[in-house]
């Protein structure tokens, strides 16, 4: 009987760790799932651009412009073709139709919420209230967002250079239009945004005339024990950390 309970036992397990090895079939099935993801979030992305004209071109001008942002904190290769180069990421500009060029005009930046997410027209409500009160924004769509394949997805330095690429989208916005006020800029953003603003002001107090914060994640450990085990997977990928 004990060699019959023991025989069980051993089968459970080779059983168990057969079907927690993944195949070379389901890791190709894996990736290739993983790339059709990141390829329909590209074309859910280019379909929610062209909407943003739908939705404010009666208040504002709308652009989409490269900016850059500091060097990758990890290479892969660091010998490599183009390591050590500035991040280069799109940014959403709103300029109010009836701006006045001759005069300084104030600037919000707005960086989106969410971990691998994007600056959708979900804000549109935020923007055009914002345009209609005489602000120009920018919107960046720093490291690790969405709609722009997996390279731009991998490059996630979730506290760090992403902030850094906001705070450069600012500086773009001084350093190209001479109608913006550098005395009165201003960031907002909530959740992941929230963040984003909190460590904007914390690490460059000076260039900022105001900020505010909504619901921002200001204790990562407390998210981490209500959150699924799939959001806490996010962070322990090999090229987040």
């Amino acid at each position: 009987m004990r060699k019959l309970i023991s025989g069980i036992a051993l089968l459970i397990v080779a059983i168990t760790c057969t079907f927690a090895q993944h195949s070379p079939i389901e890791d190709l099935l894996n990736t290739q799932d993983e790339n059709l993801r990141h390829r329909l979030d590209r074309l859910e992305k280019m379909v929610d651009d062209l909407m943003w004209h739908e939705r404010l071109g009666d208040i504002a001008h709308v652009d989409k412009v490269y900016m850059y942002g500091p060097p990758k904190w990890k290479e892969e290769n660091p010998t490599g073709l183009g390591a050590g180069n500035p991040v280069k990421f799109w940014s959403y500009l709103f300029f109010p139709k009836n701006i006045d060029t001759n005069k300084k005009n104030p600037l919000m930046v707005l960086p989106h919420g969410g971990v691998h997410a994007d600056f959708t027209t979900y804000y549109t409500h935020i923007v055009r209230e914002l345009v209609s009160q005489g602000y120009i924004v920018v919107a960046a769509e720093y490291r690790g967002s969405t709609g722009y394949g997996k390279g731009h997805y991998k490059k996630i330095d979730y506290g760090g250079l992403e902030v850094e690429d906001v705070y450069a989208s600012k500086n773009y916005m001084l350093e190209n239009y001479h109608f913006i006020d550098k005395n009165r800029v201003g960031i907002m953003g909530w959740s992941h945004g929230g963040l984003i603003t909190l460590f904007n002001i914390f690490e460059h107090a000076k260039d900022y005339a105001v900020a505010y914060a909504g619901v921002p994640v200001s204790d990562l450990v407390a998210r981490m024990g209500y959150y699924e085990d799939d959001y806490r997977a996010l962070y322990e990928v090999d090229y987040h950390m």
